[in-house]
């Protein structure tokens, strides 16, 4: 290692570097070189890179030369190493590919990797095909046939990005305690008893419940969350009509904010989040004073994850309602305890995603001005 190597990127390089590291589905391996560039683009040395990091000297020097004498794709990347040739050829892997992005054979639900051997032996003059060789090939490309995901495809157009904007900048403010901001929305869950007492656990043995259980109706959690401070509430009710939602605007303005001027609410699209509401469930008077107090801005359709109060939801089950609750007031209860820890512990939701970051990230998916002739 005598010869040193000297790491300077564009500011095009660090942008494609800052954005894998912040991607979340890189490989690990690609992730700790990505911040070894950074870091060497940076001026630190290469000890100091390798204990940051956490990988040896050895693979500093190596990233390092690799993009020196190649490029940043030739850094992240592994080196060709020796071993047998490939079974399958560049088409014969397409083929592959492509066979694999098809409909699964008549009477099967999905591709398995035995599927996908058997269906390029028959398609090619191999005589057989291992499933390893098949889950390498995939593996490669990124394919997990067998795996499916069920996901909301939203249409990204002008009033999505504009109701996305306008979500993003009310989360990038300064903490204002004349104009806080509230993410509101419900969840439903069950109630669920147990028909023989739990054994507890003791040295050596789990705890013990049996598999039998008892449906004893359901709940409905309306769940407030202050985007700029520690708070949250959460309200237990048997139903989440029109009526409920207007309760529980009416107890956000005289209860929880009384000072405040006007409470920006985030939430979305259900059919019983309207200021109608507020007048169907009380008197005209009462209702506009509610409604001059109160602020909607709606996330666009289909993107219930820029609504903030959508990951503390996802706190409130993991922590608290993860187990088996028989009835509503030991729900009511068992969430008291959990919301009160939640706020004395100053415990917050630390949102990242930003305006400038959502036309960097999304930019193709933003829709395009019409050009003036």
């Amino acid at each position: 290692m005598n010869v040193r190597y000297r790491v300077e990127l564009s500011q095009a390089e660090r942008d494609e570097l800052r954005m894998l590291l912040g991607g979340g589905k890189a490989a690990v391996r690609k992730v700790k070189r990505a911040q070894i560039l950074l870091a060497a683009d940076a001026g630190a040395g290469d000890e100091e890179i390798a204990t940051n990091v956490g990988v040896g000297s050895s693979t500093v020097y190596r990233t390092k030369r690799r993009f020196v004498l190649g490029n940043v794709e030739a850094a992240l990347s592994d080196e060709p190493r020796p071993g047998a040739e490939r079974k399958l050829t560049g088409k014969e892997e397409a083929l592959l590919v492509a066979t694999a992005c098809t409909k699964p054979p008549t009477g099967r639900s999905r591709w398995t990797l035995e599927l996908l051997a058997g269906e390029i032996v028959k398609l090619t003059e191999h005589a057989s095909l291992s499933r390893e060789t098949v889950r390498r090939r995939l593996a490669e490309n990124e394919l997990k046939p067998w795996r499916q995901k069920m996901w909301c495809i939203p249409q990204v157009d002008g009033h999505y990005v504009a109701r996305m904007e306008d979500v993003l900048d009310l989360y990038a403010e300064a903490p204002d305690p004349e104009r806080p901001v509230v993410c509101f929305d419900e969840s439903p869950t069950q109630l669920i008893g147990e028909v023989r007492q739990p054994i507890p656990a003791m040295p050596g043995q789990l705890e013990r419940y049996d598999y039998e259980y008892r449906r004893n109706g359901t709940a409905n959690l309306f769940v407030f969350l202050d985007a700029h401070r520690s708070w949250r509430r959460v309200k237990v009710t048997e139903q989440r009509t029109a009526l409920d939602f207007a309760e529980c605007m009416r107890e956000l303005v005289d209860c929880h904010y009384p000072q405040a001027e006007r409470i920006r609410v985030v939430l979305d699209n259900l059919s019983t989040h309207t200021p109608g509401a507020l007048y169907e469930t009380f008197p005209a008077p009462e209702a506009h004073r509610l409604l001059h107090r109160l602020e909607f801005h709606y996330t666009p359709k289909h993107a219930s994850w820029l609504n903030m109060v959508e990951i503390e939801i996802g706190v409130l089950r993991s922590q608290c309602l993860d187990r088996r609750i028989g009835d509503r007031d030991r729900l009511v209860s068992e969430i008291a305890a959990w919301e009160q820890q939640r706020n004395a512990i100053g415990a917050r939701i630390h949102w990242m995603f930003t305006t400038d970051r959502a036309r960097s990230k999304l930019a193709r998916a933003y829709p395009h001005p019409a050009k003036q002739s």
